[in-house]
C-alpha cells in the first residue's frame, strides 16, 4: 500500500506494470474537477481524480481479472480493457479520463499502479499484456 501522502511535495512514486519505468503521482485538489497530476519524465499527465473510485468500481462490476490495454490518445484501445474503459462514452464521465487533449490515453498503463498501490486492484506485472481486477 501507498505510504506518500500523494501530495505535490509527497507524490506516489509508481511504476509501470511490467515493472521497467517509474513515474509519479499526486492529487491536485485546487484543479476544478480535482485531479491526478502523472509526470513521466518531462511529460506531464492529467488525469479526473474520480477515476480512482470509478474505475475501482467498475472493476468490481466485471468481477474477474481485465486486460489493461494502455495506448496513446490516437490509438485504438482494446475493446473491454481498462483503456477502453477510460474513453469510452458509457462510462461515468462519459468520455475521456485524461483531461489534456493530446495527452489522454495510456490511462490503462499509468492508473492501475496507483490503485494497486491504493489498496483498490491487484495486477499482474508480466512483460506485456498485463491485467488487474478490484480487492
Amino acid at each position: 500500500m501507498a505510504t506518500a501522502r500523494g501530495t505535490k511535495d509527497d507524490p506516489w512514486i509508481l511504476k509501470t506494470p511490467p515493472g521497467t519505468s517509474e513515474y509519479s503521482m499526486y492529487r491536485d485538489e485546487a484543479s476544478d474537477p480535482p485531479t491526478i497530476v502523472c509526470q513521466v519524465g518531462g511529460t506531464r499527465l492529467l488525469y479526473d481524480a474520480r477515476a480512482i473510485d470509478e474505475l475501482h468500481a467498475w472493476l468490481k462490476q466485471q468481477g474477474d481479472w481485465v486486460a489493461l490495454g494502455g495506448a496513446d490518445e490516437q490509438k485504438p484501445a482494446p475493446e473491454g480493457s481498462v483503456e477502453a474503459w477510460g474513453r469510452s462514452d458509457s462510462n461515468p464521465r462519459g468520455g475521456w479520463y485524461g483531461v489534456k487533449k493530446g495527452l489522454r490515453g495510456r490511462f490503462g498503463v499509468y492508473m492501475p499502479p496507483l490503485l494497486e498501490a491504493l489498496g483498490k486492484a491487484e495486477l499482474t506485472h508480466d512483460a506485456k499484456n498485463n491485467r488487474m481486477r478490484a480487492i
